[in-house]
């Protein structure tokens, strides 16, 4: 027996190539014993005092562990040539050497790498050093003095100076950017790379390396009639995360394409600059990203992956340039992050204009960025399922006031958080999009699926699935082991997991999608609406917050499995049922089954509503620009004043009006308790996200002191909330027919 293998020669040839090329390209910047070098930032009299430095030996122990493994590699190749070419070969033992062989190739290839991210870094080291100094270094005369100076404009010189002095070797980017411990050497980094020092004598810069100079952005985004962009950028994707954004968008890629199509055609379309945008989400890099995918194939949760899809799909059809990673390490490469812990800069301004990620991607961020983290976070947009209110989104605020929790605290603007439904008006509907235009294969069967994938989600439902069962026929979609099968009630058909395309043929045939109480507000619902199955939820009464809410950042409480199905699309599309009153979920199902309903999708969730969605948000909101928010405009506002213990959220909602948290500077002023009729006996201003607000005890009229905390949600038994609320597009609660 033979086994066919890559040609030998080939193989010795590539390894001699890359040892050649590791070699000579680390004898250019490597300097050899004999050179001195004179460390970045020394003044003449700190050289004499502690002598030459002397670089590195040539080579390296990095580069000689490369070659060895080259050298055993080609001892290896030698080997199998000859076992394969004797006679009497052992068939399983030349698999054996070819199995060693693959492993040793895949630790070369690794090495290789790890030798060629060197490189890179010191080659990026050199070409920053040779920028800072080149044309910066001192006229000649006398030497130069590098004591701190005090300067009022930089108060925190002396402290960052002494800081440094002694931590500076805790993380290797400030030796990147030529700290050496040196007091010159210290005040060259916190004037030329940081700016909490003045610059030193002779030097001329006005903008940091990493300062960006503004925008001077000409060309407009166009809207594309292909999404070919698109799958060059997710086509070598691997994973099955990955693979499932992939999947999605290919299914869904004729929608978008003719909904882009229709938005290009109409009289309407504004073009907006085109922006350079990076999609990271972090939730899927590094072994957090690898749990992730695991728990996909298992029936894990798919809603961020699928607003990933289509977020990707609908950037792309609005004509902007897109950069999709999962990766720490090449996200740093993208962002220009210094070597190193994350303490100091980027070495170079933010090359994108916008960053769409999630909360495991910002704390990426913030770990990769060092103080340009605050500089920049204006262009980050955080897909956040379940909202971020404004009262867990300020740290001093949370902290003190109870509602701190592991995820907010980042001192955003409440409006950069994008929610998958309208939780809150106090962040931006991101959404996603509904397949629209598949046919329903004739009539609906009397076929009821479950919606729960996983089997912890039945526990407890067993009389409503008995009920469920003797009036219909019952199917389930829940993950089964391989070899095993998920204990269910009987008389239920279950499928196991199915691929997107084999569970929407299920939905085709069904009249009833039930919901077993979890999991809460996901996609799934509205896209059994869009196929023209009713879905059946349960109620919970009271409304809670149940403990999968514990921890976010979000005081909401739920008075269903789905509450925008339930508040916003209603009979006879959904119904919601007291799960415990068997009697009222029999009714209910027959009720249903006497129901005739066509396919329904509310245009937000459709490729065309979020098309219009996402390019207002991108013309119009700005939160780089340090004044108060000009959109929607000042027209659309509508000042209501709420009764005592009610939110903004609601008392908008009462009179079909939407919350609008940029509009409530307009009203946070004396003038407007003045125009509702209220006499104040006493105004404050102050740090409350119920503010502005009025209380009845006393005429106490309280305004906001903090803009980072204009919230529509959250209610005092003691405060009537002054409330701005606006009126929004039909099918479109995200977008006020104002301004756009």
């Amino acid at each position: 027996m033979r086994l066919s293998l890559r040609p030998r020669s080939g193989c010795l040839l590539i390894c001699l190539c890359v040892s050649v090329g590791t070699l000579l390209l680390q004898s250019l910047w490597v300097p050899g014993e004999e050179s001195e070098v004179t460390p970045a930032g020394r003044s003449p009299e700190e050289q004499a005092q502690r002598g030459p430095v002397h670089g590195s030996r040539r080579g390296g122990p990095g580069v000689g562990r490369l070659a060895l493994r080259l050298e055993a590699l080609s001892a290896q190749l030698q080997r199998l040539s000859q076992e394969r070419d004797a006679p009497n070969t052992d068939p399983q033992h030349l698999h054996l050497l070819v199995q060693s062989l693959r492993q040793d190739q895949q630790g070369l290839v690794q090495s290789v790498e790890e030798q060629l991210k060197r490189i890179s870094q010191k080659i990026d080291q050199l070409s920053l050093h040779h920028r800072l100094h080149q044309e910066e270094e001192p006229p000649p005369g006398p030497l130069e003095s590098c004591s701190v100076t005090l300067d009022p404009r930089y108060p925190a010189c002396s402290e960052k100076v002494e800081f440094l002095r002694v931590r500076w070797q805790l993380d290797p980017c400030y030796a990147f950017y030529g700290v050496d411990g040196t007091t010159c050497s210290i005040l060259t980094y916190l004037s030329q790379v940081e700016d909490f020092c003045p610059l030193r004598l002779g030097r001329n810069q006005s903008v940091l390396p990493w300062q960006h100079t503004g925008r001077s952005k000409t060309e407009k985004a166009e809207i594309r009639t292909t999404l070919s962009l698109l799958h060059e950028e997710i086509g070598s994707s691997r994973g099955p995360a990955l693979g499932f954004v992939r999947s999605r968008v290919e299914q869904m890629s004729r929608e978008w394409i003719q909904a882009g199509l229709r938005m290009k055609q109409s009289s309407n379309n504004t073009a907006s600059p085109q922006m350079k945008v990076l999609l990271y989400p972090g939730v899927l890099a590094g072994p957090a990203g690898q749990r992730f995918g695991s728990m996909v194939e298992r029936g894990g949760p798919l809603g961020e992956l699928v607003q990933w899809a289509d977020l990707s799909a609908c950037l792309t059809i609005l004509g902007h340039n897109l950069t999709l990673s999962t990766s720490r390490d090449h996200l740093h490469s993208l962002i220009g992050a210094a070597p190193g812990g994350g303490s100091c800069p980027i070495q170079r301004p933010l090359p994108f204009d916008l960053i769409y990620t999630d909360y495991h991607g910002l704390a990426h961020l913030q770990g990769a960025m060092g103080l340009t983290f605050q500089h920049y976070q204006c262009r980050f947009r955080i897909l956040d399922s379940f909202g971020t209110e404004p009262a867990f989104n300020m740290g001093s605020y949370a902290r003190s006031h109870g509602y701190r929790t592991l995820w907010g605290s980042w001192g955003l603007q409440p409006l950069q958080y994008m929610t998958m439904f309208p939780h809150t008006p106090d962040n931006s509907l991101m959404g996603f999009a509904v397949r629209q235009g598949v046919r329903t294969e004739g009539r609906k069967h009397n076929v009821a699926v479950v919606y729960g994938k996983q089997q912890y989600m039945w526990q407890g439902m067993a009389d409503y699935i008995q009920v469920l069962s003797s009036e219909m026929e019952v199917h389930a979609t829940v993950y089964q082991p391989p070899g095993g099968s998920a204990p269910l009630p009987p008389n239920v058909t279950n499928h196991g997991l199915l691929a997107q395309d084999h569970f929407h043929r299920l939905l085709h045939r069904t009249k009833v999608f039930v919901g077993l109480g979890f999991p809460y507000e996901g996609p799934a619902p509205i896209e059994a609406l869009a196929l023209g199955c009713v879905f059946l939820q349960p109620s919970l009464t009271p409304p809670n917050s149940s403990s999968f809410y514990r921890g976010k950042p979000t005081t909401r409480k739920v008075s269903s499995q789905h509450p925008y199905a339930e508040h916003f699309v209603g009979k006879p599309y959904v119904w919601t049922v007291d799960a415990s009153n068997l009697t009222a979920v029999r009714q209910a199902i027959r009720d249903i089954k006497l129901t005739q309903v066509k396919p329904f999708t509310p245009r937000e969730f459709t490729c065309a509503g979020m098309l219009e969605r996402l390019q207002a948000y991108i013309t119009h909101q700005d939160f780089c620009t340090p004044s108060s928010p000009t959109w929607p405009p000042e027209g659309a506002l509508r000042t209501h004043l709420g009764p005592l213990s009610l939110s903004c959220v609601s008392v908008c909602r009462r009179s079909g009006l939407v919350c609008e948290p940029a509009l409530f500077h307009h009203l946070n002023n004396p003038k407007t308790f003045s125009r509702l009729g209220l006499s104040c006996s006493a105004r404050e201003q102050e740090v409350n996200h119920l503010f502005p607000a009025y209380s009845p005890w006393g005429r106490r009229c309280g305004l906001q002191a903090e803009p980072l905390l204009f919230s529509c949600a959250g209610s005092d038994p003691q405060l009537r909330r002054l409330c701005p609320c606006r009126t929004h597009l039909p099918g479109q609660v995200a977008l006020s027919p104002h301004g756009l």
